[in-house]
């Protein structure tokens, strides 16, 4: 586990978690407030929420939580159970460190697991077409509740990667003044508003996250490859060196035939380690 954790905090605003994320480069923080872990938040949840400001809104409360002394086994089932990405590890309610999908990957890597990866790949997935506008490319993504998709050209190649970083990184952020009428509405402070007065127009800032008007090749990255008949350590091996947390599953002829996940290398590490064990 990682025992130098970064950390969102509550009280805290998007722009705080923003700075934390690409400072350390991650994609999902804990959440605590005096210590205690309170949630998760990440990329994709600031992205779902793109009006709203305060992490306490933002994040997902009441995470699943690991305690220091289980089994990597345990931690890849729970992670695989709950289809998360990021285990706080706690003592009692205290943050004291924190297992992710990748760290388990990279431990995966070096147990130099030979079975190939053919039973492990999942062939349904959400594809996107080149030429596709980023915005429509997104909201599909957001409806389909993925993180990232492969995209293919007009000849059902394979072309690019693009996933919820790549969304951040096309994205605009935009402030706009609204304007909402809060009324008395007869309930127990009505007399109170009427005093004042009838009407309260209140003005207030809203920012949004607004994506680019471009094509998806435009914001999409180029893609690292698997073979089915590529061994599971291996392709461990080229998730951790590259920082991706999924791969195309090809033909020779560059047509996909499918999607190889981080959680499919946790899958087969559990299988590999009770088969192991038996």
């Amino acid at each position: 586990m990682v025992r130098e954790v970064a950390y969102a905090e509550i009280p805290g605003n998007r722009d705080d978690v923003l700075k934390t994320l690409q400072d350390r480069k991650v994609s999902g923080l804990p959440v605590v407030k005096k210590g205690e872990v309170v949630g998760i938040i990440t990329r994709s949840d600031l992205l779902r929420n793109r009006e709203e400001d305060q992490t306490a809104l933002l994040m997902t409360r009441d995470p699943v939580v690991i305690s220091p002394d289980r089994s990597i086994v345990e931690a890849s089932k729970l992670l695989i159970q709950h289809k998360i990405r990021r285990l706080p590890v706690v003592e009692g309610k205290e943050l004291v460190g924190l297992v992710t999908v990748a760290d388990i990957v990279r431990v995966a890597e070096g147990m130099n697991i030979e079975e190939s990866i053919e039973p492990y790949l999942e062939k349904e997935t959400v594809v996107l077409w080149s030429e596709m506008p980023l915005p429509v490319a997104g909201s599909i993504m957001e409806f389909a509740a993925v993180e990232a998709c492969p995209v293919i050209d007009t000849d059902l190649k394979l072309v690019g990667m693009i996933s919820d970083r790549d969304l951040i990184k096309a994205s605009v952020i935009e402030d706009s003044v609204e304007k909402t009428d809060m009324s008395a509405d007869g309930g127990e402070d009505a007399w109170m508003w009427d005093r004042v007065m009838r009407t309260i127009n209140k003005y207030y800032t809203v920012s949004r996250i607004r994506l680019r008007d471009i094509p998806v090749r435009e914001a999409m990255v180029p893609p690292k490859t698997a073979f089915k008949t590529d061994k599971v350590s291996d392709c461990a091996a080229v998730m951790r060196k590259n920082r991706i947390d999924q791969m195309p599953v090809v033909k020779t002829s560059r047509k996909l035939m499918g999607m190889l996940k981080d959680t499919d290398i946790l899958r087969a590490l559990v299988d590999y380690c009770e088969r192991s064990s038996a």
